[in-house]
């Protein structure tokens, strides 16, 4: 017990001779003057390193032990200027994601799996501070009157933040990393995410203009798998992306992006999904591909996927095909205009093809677990028809406590396959076979 106080002593004296550093390099440096704001990053940091080194040399009776001069400089550089602790969590490729629950509790993921780090930020202030340093430079805001931000990195990572009073334990940040190579389908593969006569059909599936849904829940890996079939969009197409922060990292050249914006600071200026989607119907697009569907945009995008842009994907959170229909229904009625049920289920019907079901499991694996076929109404009762095409079928865990399972065809063979069959167009249905990988 008392080397456990000794060693919760010395990590104490750490932090707060951190503190008092990082205090006398913001009075000293005062990163509000003139000449300070106009350096390059690269500049502003060489100042910076050569003032802490002068403060370290005056305090040096008072360093206390076992902190390493060199890497004590570079923790105080990256929390007066840059991101602190997340500056080295952003630089680890292992990570994916990095939630700071408060300032002394960083937990990151690793291979789907979360465990609390050894950093931490010195105080309160400095997560205030990183969180104005990631939405200064796309303009946007967080103060007590909005105390909840979207923003993103410059390598496209997806921050949430929020602040005091809505965040009772103080600020928190939430990072989804960005992929510095883009994920392809084959990596899913190999990954045993799905199988390659899904992956076949997936791809053919978009050539043949398909509207799909990709639904699951938080962290499943929605954007991702996105962003991989979206590759499978003909290179001669024009596809406009409608994203609240961009994420998608599409191969092809012929593409227009667009990213919603938030209210200014007088409420005014918001700009949001559904609007951005009227304006890219305007556009000539071959394609619309929207990030993630949440609200009343839902209604736009099915009247898009409805009036000659099929071929058009997005996200959705639902746990299962049946439940993203009726998560889809919500939606469209949240547009505020006044439709029957059946209405909203006929636009459904009509513009979806195929919803891809996508679950991470606790052992953190991420799997395709359903691909399934929208059907159309049933006439007597009004409800929307689906048949899964492939299901993920689990069968426990193996040793290292992954999920195990096969993925299997059902033995339904879609709607366009048998009309391509009928136009005497070279397919092979046995991949439907049921049973089958």
């Amino acid at each position: 017990m008392k080397r456990q106080n000794t060693a919760e002593s010395e990590d104490t004296s750490h932090v707060a001779f951190k503190q008092e550093v990082h205090r006398l390099l913001l009075d000293r440096l005062n990163l509000r003057r003139r000449d300070v704001l106009a350096m390059s990053e690269e500049a502003l940091r060489a100042r910076a390193q050569e003032v802490v080194s002068q403060i370290l040399a005056e305090l040096r009776w008072t360093i206390p032990a076992g902190l390493e001069k060199e890497n004590l400089v570079a923790e105080i550089l990256d929390e007066a200027l840059g991101l602190g602790p997340l500056e080295d969590l952003l630089a680890d490729d292992a990570v994916t994601e990095i939630m700071v629950n408060t300032y002394d509790q960083i937990y990151v993921e690793r291979h789907g799996v979360l465990s609390l780090s050894d950093f931490r930020f010195s105080s309160e202030q400095a997560v205030h501070n990183a969180i104005e340093r990631i939405i200064a430079p796309i303009g946007r805001r967080i103060d007590e009157s909005s105390p909840l931000v979207d923003a993103r990195l410059k390598d496209g990572s997806r921050v949430n933040a929020g602040i005091r009073p809505v965040a009772l334990d103080g600020p928190c940040i939430t990072i989804r990393k960005f992929a510095r190579v883009p994920i392809t389908i084959q990596d899913l593969v190999r990954a045993g995410a799905l199988t390659q006569p899904m992956c076949d059909f997936l791809k053919l599936a978009v050539e043949e203009r398909k509207n799909i849904v990709i639904s699951g829940g938080t962290g499943s890996g929605k954007t991702t798998l996105l962003n991989v079939v979206s590759a499978f969009v003909p290179h001669n197409q024009r596809i406009i992306t409608i994203e609240d922060s961009a994420e998608l990292q599409l191969p092809q050249r012929h593409v227009v992006r667009f990213e919603s914006r938030p209210a200014n600071i007088e409420g005014k200026g918001s700009i949001d999904i559904a609007a951005l989607v009227r304006n890219a119907l305007r556009m000539r697009p071959d394609r619309i591909i929207i990030g993630e569907c949440r609200g009343g945009e839902t209604l736009s995008m099915l009247q898009a996927m409805n009036t000659g842009h099929s071929g058009s994907m997005t996200t959705a959170h639902a746990n299962t095909p049946i439940d993203l229909i009726s998560r889809l229904e919500t939606m469209v009625l949240m547009a505020g205009v006044e439709l029957p049920l059946r209405a909203v289920r006929q636009q459904i019907a009509s513009a979806v093809n195929f919803v891809v079901q996508q679950t991470r499991f606790n052992c953190g694996t991420r799997k395709v677990t359903a691909i399934t076929e929208i059907l159309g109404m049933d006439p007597d009762d009004g409800s929307i028809v689906t048949q899964d095409v492939y299901r993920f079928v689990p069968s426990g865990f193996d040793d290292q406590g992954k999920v195990r399972g096969v993925h299997q065809a059902t033995g339904h063979v879609p709607r366009f396959f048998r009309q391509m069959q009928e136009e005497g167009r070279q397919v092979d249905a046995s991949v439907f076979s049921a049973g089958g990988e």
